[in-house]
């Protein structure tokens, strides 16, 4: 079957503006993968498509031979929704135009771009936009899904930062999504991810960022207790300059990290300083750092904020085994500090993880239902990530995630970053979005009645009100 729709798609999409691979092709296997090892699947075709015209052909195809169609930017997520067995994966990847606009501060992105591609562009006119913490995650995924990371706290989510969206529909049509142009649509697409359509260009505002002081501090995981009940109270009172993720982990067994550390488990803290005055920093860190144990290591340093955004990726490289799960957390009590101290003490494998990220600050500055992100209140989100290269691992780190991520959700706000859930179901998606699914679902009816994009955390299309029911 796979190898008659491949041939199918080059009978069919001639003078095709991109590339159609199929499974008998030499590049398949590559063009197949996604980041997360722990996913392996065999679509029937990849498009690559070089431009808005090849995606409207590719949506046609697939609807008319009735084969599932996933959607890939740079196929970071955990679930390996940017894939599917016996389908059709659109990979957007050739579309990589990036336009800077010093004097507008703006950046008009391809949908194919990863966020590295960006930030190195932007710093070149010392400005930034919020972009993660992983230089190969993709724009498209991470941009419609929300988007947190080194500048949350100071200049808010990605999508907070989106103005604009050129944006392919199931039907085919070709729309401009923003605040003055299918306004509905352009509040979905930010945080309600790939339910509405294919986004070929993403039109973002920038922030005068150039160089930030960043990097992780260090304690023994046996102080993982007191640095989380220190850094619970301080990063919520930080100036919004500082940003500030809590995690547990092991040090990587490489430079630049002291040998005498390399391999010990931690609690830590990954640091971001976005303030005019670079001396600030230590002055702003010095009241969590003098209340608590000297550390292992404390290493903030001034660095262009691509070389922050590069920093975790030789740690995760693609093509390791991942699972996650993920909550939102409004508080953290002194029982959830101590089961995080139990978890964190037995983190299975060198690169697993937990990582608390704080959504304040300007994060909170943006009503609860002005975007899809319905979880505006919330001080933070946690995300538990099982990590290792070796597939033999992949239940041994799976049974950590679930396990913690279990322990810890009773004291959570419900609901979830959809950008860090694996396939968890229909209730943790309407969970994730709260009082805004509803109006989610009303336009994905209007944009998207036949659910044509539905691999992805999906927003199942409302159903239109049979005679004499409430409309």
């Amino acid at each position: 079957m796979s190898s008659t729709i491949a041939h199918a798609a080059r009978t069919e999409l001639t003078a095709f503006n991109g590339e159609l691979i199929g499974p008998d092709d030499t590049a398949y296997q590559q063009a197949r993968g996604v980041y997360n090892a722990m996913i392996d699947r065999h679509p029937a075709l990849v498009a690559r498509c070089a431009d808005a015209d090849a995606v409207v052909r590719v949506i046609a195809f697939a609807r008319a031979h009735d084969l599932p169609l996933a959607v890939r930017g740079g196929g970071h997520h955990g679930a390996g929704l940017g894939t599917v067995d016996d389908g059709v994966v659109l990979d957007l990847s050739p579309l990589k135009d990036i336009e800077v606009d010093p004097d507008s501060h703006t950046v008009r992105v391809g949908g194919g771009c990863v966020w590295g591609e960006v930030d190195r562009a932007t710093n070149a006119h010392g400005l930034a936009t919020p972009s993660g913490i992983i230089s190969t995650t993709g724009v498209g995924g991470l941009a419609t899904g929300g988007g947190l990371g080194h500048l949350t706290r100071k200049c808010g989510l990605t999508i907070d930062n989106l103005l604009e969206a050129e944006v392919v529909l199931a039907d085919g049509r070709k729309v401009i999504a923003s605040g003055y142009e299918n306004s509905d649509l352009f509040w979905a697409l930010r945080g309600g991810g790939g339910n509405f359509g294919v986004v070929t260009s993403f039109l973002f505002r920038l922030h005068e960022i150039s160089t930030v002081v960043a990097g992780p501090t260090f304690w023994p995981v046996e102080d993982s207790a007191e640095v989380l009940a220190a850094y619970r109270d301080f990063i919520l009172n930080a100036p919004r300059e500082l940003n500030g993720f809590f995690l547990h982990g092991t040090v990587p067994p490489a430079p630049p990290f002291p040998e005498e550390i390399q391999l010990r488990k931690t609690a830590g803290i990954v640091w971001c300083w976005t303030g005019a005055d670079p001396d600030a920093a230590a002055r702003e860190m010095a009241p969590l750092l003098d209340a608590l144990p000297a550390p292992l290591l404390h290493a903030p340093m001034v660095l262009r904020h691509p070389e922050l955004q590069t920093m975790f990726d030789g740690l995760y490289p693609p093509g390791h085994q991942w699972y996650w799960r993920a909550d939102f957390v409004e508080t953290i009590p002194d029982d959830a500090v101590a089961l995080h101290a139990k978890f964190g003490a037995e983190v299975p494998t060198m690169q697993s993880t937990m990582h608390l990220y704080p959504i304040d600050g300007a994060a909170h500055d943006v009503g609860q239902d002005a975007t899809p992100w319905a979880y505006r209140h919330a001080n933070w989100a946690s995300v538990y990530a099982g990590v290792d290269p070796d597939p033999a691992n992949a239940e041994l780190v799976k049974r950590w995630t679930v396990d913690y991520f279990d322990a810890l959700h009773p004291y959570s706000a419900g609901g979830a970053y959809v950008n860090m859930m694996m396939d968890e179901g229909q209730e943790r998606v309407r969970a994730s979005y709260r009082d805004n699914y509803a109006r989610l679902a009303r336009i994905k009816a209007d944009r998207d009645p036949g659910n044509v994009f539905r691999l992805n955390q999906n927003i199942q299309p409302a159903s239109k009100p049979t005679h004499g029911s409430r409309p």
